[in-house]
């Protein structure tokens, strides 16, 4: 049994590595205990409701006892952050009288994507995942792919108004944007782990 004063000066990334060769259930405690309150305000956000919340976070951890064997998340905060999200779009879309709310997270999504196949996907289980991922991998385009990628997707902008508002000429626009897209899923896969079909 590993002392706790040792536990706790690991990080993150370390815990989950000693948890996947040993099942050491003292590194998995000690990570939930870092993010138990993390995790509560995210299902709180979602569900609304006190006891639901604490049951989910119950539930969540529960599931990952047996996802981090086989996951390796480089991130584990945000990782855990669109595992509870999702968990509860899963248990809202399950509920009855609540596709008011599903229907505004998956327009929220929708309305980012349009129809670009790059940043589409047909299962709509995964669509607050791909938002949360999306919105965590523009922040490192470059400046100007960010500006251009922001506009168009975020703010529902032309190409016509991004010339405008950037300074931009419409050929640079047009660039920033594709580039944008393909980096975009180049991040998304690389430090998420997350496939972009």
């Amino acid at each position: 049994m590993l002392k706790t004063s040792y536990i706790k000066s690991l990080s993150d990334n370390e815990l989950l590595e000693k948890y996947r060769i040993s099942q050491d259930n003292q590194c998995l405690g000690e990570l939930f205990d870092r993010y138990a309150h993390f995790m509560y305000c995210v299902c709180l956000k979602y569900l609304q409701d006190t006891e639901k919340s604490k049951d989910a976070v119950m539930q969540i951890v529960e599931k990952l006892m047996n996802d981090l064997l086989k996951h390796e998340p480089q991130n584990f905060k945000s990782w855990l952050h669109v595992v509870a999200k999702n968990h509860c779009l899963m248990q809202l879309r399950s509920a009855k009288g609540n596709a008011t709310k599903i229907e505004y997270h998956e327009k929220e999504l929708a309305s980012v994507m349009e129809t670009d196949y790059i940043l589409h996907h047909d299962n709509s289980d995964d669509i607050d995942i791909k938002l949360d991922l999306l919105k965590e991998a523009i922040t490192e385009l470059d400046s100007e792919q960010k500006k251009c990628i922001e506009l168009f997707y975020l703010q529902d902008k032309s190409y016509a108004d991004i010339t405008l508002i950037t300074g931009y000429d419409l050929n640079k626009v047009k660039s920033y944007i594709q580039n944008g897209k393909r980096n975009l899923k180049i991040l998304i896969e690389k430090n998420y782990g997350r496939k972009v079909e």
